[in-house]
């Protein structure tokens, strides 16, 4: 069953290049949004379980931000400020260094990329690179970077390296903790490729890993298991990068997915949902010993982005509530409870999450055919939900952090029921 498209669409498939791709699965033209529910132009409300891809961790228009916002706008605040000193910059600064960094003991030094992740990661391979001297990389199958050549390099996915032409030569991957072919100790591996003088790997530069990968089918790193890769890291002098782009800002229900095993990492990105309002910021952050940058050598037109300043800084300050910090506890524990009901319901689908991010992987229940019904009808009945994996054959479920108890438990009941039906 497909939903008809009743508003007009001519002009994208006119003009817009054929790459797009969420539009195709949700073929519908959104006008407004607000918390939990987009709406269209033709007035249907959708609930929200994809969180533009992780980036409206807070809902949309989050009341507290965009208050914010608007007053900055009023107030005719500077909007483009490149790296220069601002109010807006040195109020986010002071904010995200009280409210994230100090609690957790992180002495880091801040550096802005640019708009987007990809170029967080690119400025962190180019600093690893840098402060060790080494080019290599070594990264793990079924991780997701970004779309720039450098985040490519160090991305799993063969149909994305492809695109952009990269072959990857100074990089080594190696098995996650978790996949699709099960568990492997592949911080045994790594130490014994870098302890072997004859096994044609040197050590590198920097290992990169997700806490949690959440395009490569949500799969989490235990606790344990990055304590060891912190471990192997320190004791052959490799700089490790946590890319927090997608999992970071509570989405596993701490700001950082890291921190439940207790490390500290060397380097750490950080983006989409920084801005709290779906504004383009990004960050990279490292230990303030890394920082051997020269005045202009990593730049971009974009970084000093005022009005995300002033959104994140009101974003921050949302965990020093303590409303925001109850109600993201119980929709995690919700997110569990449905977990257990889904293992209930139908003990083939294999389930895995943290927080506020739950995979439903079907590949044992009908694969990625499944999983595209199952979307589709969670869509035809008012639900968005993403698809991730190998073959997409794992919905990503990601409701806001903000998600009202109504609204979250009425999407989980519709993909409990499409899950049925699929």
């Amino acid at each position: 069953m497909t939903t008809a498209i009743t508003t007009d669409t001519s002009v994208f498939e006119k003009l817009e290049s054929e790459v797009r791709m969420y539009c195709r699965t949700f073929p519908v033209v959104f006008e407004r949004a607000k918390g939990a529910l987009l709406h269209t132009d033709d007035g249907r409300a959708f609930i929200d379980f994809f969180c533009g891809a992780g980036s409206l961790n807070y809902g949309h228009n989050n009341d507290a931000v965009k208050q914010r916002v608007l007053d900055y706008l009023a107030a005719d605040g500077v909007m483009h400020g490149l790296d220069m000193h601002t109010v807006a910059k040195r109020e986010f600064l002071t904010r995200f260094n009280e409210v994230v960094l100090q609690p957790r003991g992180l002495d880091f030094k801040v550096q802005f990329t640019g708009p987007t992740g990809t170029d967080a990661v690119e400025a962190a391979l180019k600093l690893a690179r840098r402060a060790t001297g080494r080019t290599g990389l070594t990264a793990f199958t079924g991780g997701y970077h970004g779309m720039s050549r450098g985040s490519l390099e160090i991305t799993g996915s063969r149909r994305a390296r492809r695109a952009g032409g990269v072959a990857g030569g100074d990089v080594t991957f190696v098995p996650f903790e978790d996949g699709p072919l099960g568990p492997f100790d592949s911080i045994d591996l790594i130490d014994r490729l870098w302890a072997d003088p004859s096994s044609g790997t040197e050590p590198p530069a920097a290992v990169v890993v997700e806490p949690i990968q959440m395009e490569g089918g949500v799969y989490p790193a235990g606790p344990e298991w990055l304590r060891r890769l912190r471990a192997v890291t320190e004791r052959y002098g490799v700089l490790l990068v946590l890319d927090e782009i997608q999992s970071g800002c509570g989405r596993t229900g701490t700001f950082f997915g890291f921190e439940e095993s207790g490390i500290v990492p060397d380097i750490v990105t950080v983006s989409k949902s920084l801005s709290g309002y779906g504004l383009p910021l990004s960050l990279t952050l490292f230990r303030r010993e890394l920082d051997l940058w020269q005045p202009g050598e990593h730049t971009g037109t974009f970084r000093g982005n005022q009005l995300a300043f002033v959104a994140a800084t009101a974003a921050c300050e949302l965990w020093q509530q303590e409303a925001f910090l109850t109600g993201l506890r119980q929709n995690s524990a919700r997110l569990d409870r449905f977990r257990a009901e889904l293992g209930t319901l139908d003990p083939e689908l294999v389930l895995r999450g943290r927080g506020m991010v739950l995979g439903i992987d079907t590949a044992r229940a009908g694969g990625p055919d499944r999983a595209e019904r199952v979307q589709r009808y969670a869509f035809d009945h008012g639900l968005i939900v993403e698809r991730c994996g190998r073959h997409d054959e794992v919905l990503k479920v990601m409701p806001p952090l903000t998600i009202v108890p109504e609204l979250l438990d009425e999407g989980l009941g519709i993909l409990r029921d499409a899950l049925r039906a699929g």
